[in-house]
């Protein structure tokens, strides 16, 4: 088992997880980064993709509903 330490300067926390995944999130990786730059950057696309998902169900949903000058 292998342990990706997270964090900035001020503290870190160890993460246990296999070499397989360790090295799938190296694979990640663009030059110079840290662990703890990977994940944050793929969390970010997460968090986006995420907002992204809802704002288009969001849009779907707008077809169900009347505007209040349809009604006049």
């Amino acid at each position: 088992m292998t342990h990706i330490v997270h964090g900035s300067s001020k503290s870190k926390t160890t993460i246990p997880t296999t070499t397989d995944i360790r090295d799938r999130l190296k694979s990640y990786g663009l030059k110079g980064e840290t662990y703890s730059d990977i994940l944050a950057r793929l969390m970010d696309t997460a968090d986006y993709d995420l907002f992204m998902d809802r704002m288009y169900a969001r849009l779907d949903e707008k077809d169900q509903f009347v505007s209040l000058d349809e009604l006049k």
